[in-house]
Order: C-alpha cells, then sequence, then structure tokens
C-alpha cells in the first residue's frame, strides 16, 4: 500500500464494511482472528490497518517492535487453526506523510466457499460464520439476520458459476442472460 492510498483511508476516518481499524497493537491471533475471518466473507475483502485509535480515529502508528511481531509466515500458520478454508491475506508496512508506521493486512475474499471460524478464541467461536456487516454500525461479527446471509450465499453462488464457467460448463443462452443482467452491478 503506497502512502497516498493509506492517507485516503485514514482520511476518511470512518471505518466500513472493507475497512477495519484497529490500536497499535502486537500481533495476536487471538485478538485480529475476528477481523481476518469477517473480512474474507465480504465481496472484496478488506483491510485491517493497525495504529489508529479505533474509537477517535486518532493516528497512533506501531513501533518498530510491534512491526516486528508481524511475521507473514507465523501470521498465516496461527490463522488457519481459526479458518475453514484457509484465508488469504498480505501485510504491508506503510508510512503515513508524517513518517508514522502501520501494519496493514489486506484480507482477500474467500475463493469459494465462504469461511467458517473452526476454533474457539478470545473473541472467536467455532461454527461461526464472521462478516462485515452494513445494516447497522459496521463491524466484525457472526451472521445474524438473513439480509447479511444472502448476501454471502449470492457470493458464493456467483463465484461457484464463475468457476464452472471457467472450467468448461455452458449455460444456455436465455439462463446465461437472465444470470448476466442478476449480477450485473456485482
Amino acid at each position: 500500500m503506497t502512502t497516498e492510498e493509506l492517507e485516503e483511508k485514514l482520511e476518511a476516518g470512518v471505518e466500513t464494511q472493507t475497512l477495519d481499524f484497529k490500536r497499535a497493537i502486537d500481533w495476536n491471533v487471538d485478538c485480529l482472528a475476528k477481523d481476518i475471518l469477517a473480512l474474507s466473507n465480504v465481496q472484496d475483502g478488506g483491510y485491517v490497518i493497525i495504529g489508529v485509535d479505533d474509537g477517535t480515529f486518532q493516528r497512533q502508528g506501531v513501533s518498530v517492535q510491534q512491526k516486528e511481531t508481524y511475521e507473514i509466515d507465523i501470521m498465516k500458520d496461527q490463522m488457519a487453526a481459526f479458518a475453514d478454508p484457509h484465508v488469504n491475506f498480505t501485510v504491508d508496512f506503510p508510512q503515513d506523510r508524517n513518517g508514522l508506521i502501520y501494519v496493514v493486512i489486506k484480507v482477500f475474499p474467500f475463493e469459494e466457499i465462504p469461511v467458517i471460524c473452526r476454533k474457539n478464541g478470545r473473541d472467536a467461536k467455532a461454527g461461526v460464520l464472521y462478516y462485515r456487516n452494513k445494516n447497522r454500525r459496521v463491524e466484525s461479527a457472526a451472521i445474524s439476520n438473513s439480509y447479511d446471509m444472502r448476501g454471502v450465499i449470492e457470493l458464493a453462488a456467483i463465484k461457484m458459476m464463475q468457476r464452472k464457467v471457467g472450467v468448461g460448463f455452458m449455460i444456455r443462452g436465455s439462463v446465461k442472460q437472465k444470470m448476466d443482467e442478476e449480477i450485473k452491478g456485482l
């Protein structure tokens, strides 16, 4: 992530379905697993930016010692215990225009099947499908309503159809036209 991209997200000063701010902390899978799982179930995935007070949106940055705890291989190994199927993410350490360093975890959306939590943790519960809701204050939470569940199911159905078409399955003309119309804005 470039400084300009980071500044754009920081200046917005608001969490969204695809953006979650966290205060400056060391890597701790128990503190971040639920948020990473939730972002993996959102259409475009999203970002966890560490080094911003998530109540006031004040910039803190992270210390060099905190930054060093974010080792991608260890992070992925620890997240594997929480995610079924796996979660794909990267970690980056951009600076803002004032030179403060942040940890940015970019979470990619699930590939085909929504990600379910498979292990209890501090904030995460086994067997729960987490999501960044958008019908109330945005947060990483268990799916608790039909609106959010429908969004995840539709995304999974679209990805399944794209995969099937990609390996040679054909959709009849009238069905294809109807499907194209239904998924046009996604």
